[in-house]
């Protein structure tokens, strides 16, 4: 049986106390998940430290929502990969769409946050996707292999590098209409195939992104080239979180 990640994304959801409760919460549910699961929690960079003291010695592995790729220096209001490894994080959320669209963050920025969590050692979740006007427009494919080129290649890696590619059209992503699942399996394999071409030594896991519930997580996971999902407000309530680890669990267990 496969890993199958289940990526739980707060984005700015929870405060302080709300994230640290709610994590707290996950500890006893997580303990009922086979050992398949594996679920790894992206609370804000305020409640993160707490919460990932709490979730030592679990099997709830936390990361990072966004870093900056610079070690030190006078970058006001920015966080590194080495800073968040240093607290915990195993995992760090790269060129998410709202990165992207929202705060204009470009390919060559998601390019040199990619190199720096390769370098420090924590595990990129390098993120793609395109927008509904793209996907209209028939350029999702390009759109998509553009991202993943300008991340990955004529990266020089060991052999035994492990990363993870996040499929999040972005029109999907909060609005409820979810990607039917065999499109995304179709985009995954394509997204497995270009990234193969760019670095074929190396081991990665593909998850889809955008309104996952427990109605759906099921016909996700079936796809051969879906590890896992990433979740986003359905993450940040106890109730749909659960209710998309008990499918998943179910899943495991066929």
């Amino acid at each position: 049986m496969k890993t199958i990640h289940l990526f739980a994304n707060w984005k700015m959801y929870l405060g302080y106390d709300e994230s640290n409760i709610l994590a707290n919460a996950l500890i006893g549910e997580v303990r009922k998940m086979p050992p398949a699961i594996n679920i790894a929690l992206f609370p804000s960079a305020l409640s993160l430290y707490s919460i990932a003291l709490n979730l030592k010695e679990t099997d709830i592995a936390v990361g990072a929502q966004n870093a900056y790729w610079l070690d030190k220096g006078g970058y006001t209001g920015e966080v590194s990969v080495g800073m968040f490894k240093e607290v915990g994080c195993r995992y760090v959320l790269i060129g998410h769409s709202e990165r992207r669209h929202v705060f204009h963050e470009t390919n060559l920025e998601v390019r040199k946050k990619v190199e720096a969590a390769f370098a420090e050692k924590i595990m990129p979740v390098v993120c793609v996707g395109e927008t509904k006007e793209e996907r209209n427009a028939g350029k999702t494919e390009e759109v998509v292999e553009v991202q993943l080129r300008a991340a990955f290649e004529d990266l020089n890696l060991p052999s035994d590098t492990r990363f993870i590619i996040a499929y999040e059209p972005v029109w999907a992503i909060g609005t409820g209409d979810a990607c039917d699942p065999k499109e995304a399996e179709r985009i995954h394999k394509e997204i497995a195939k270009i990234t193969k071409s760019l670095l074929s030594d190396v081991n990665f896991s593909i998850l889809y992104g955008g309104s996952v519930r427990a109605e759906n997580v099921a016909d996700y996971l079936a796809g051969s080239h879906t590890d896992g999902v990433l979740i986003g407000n359905a993450s940040a309530k106890l109730d749909t979180f659960k209710g998309i680890m008990d499918k998943a669990a179910q899943f495991a267990a066929k």
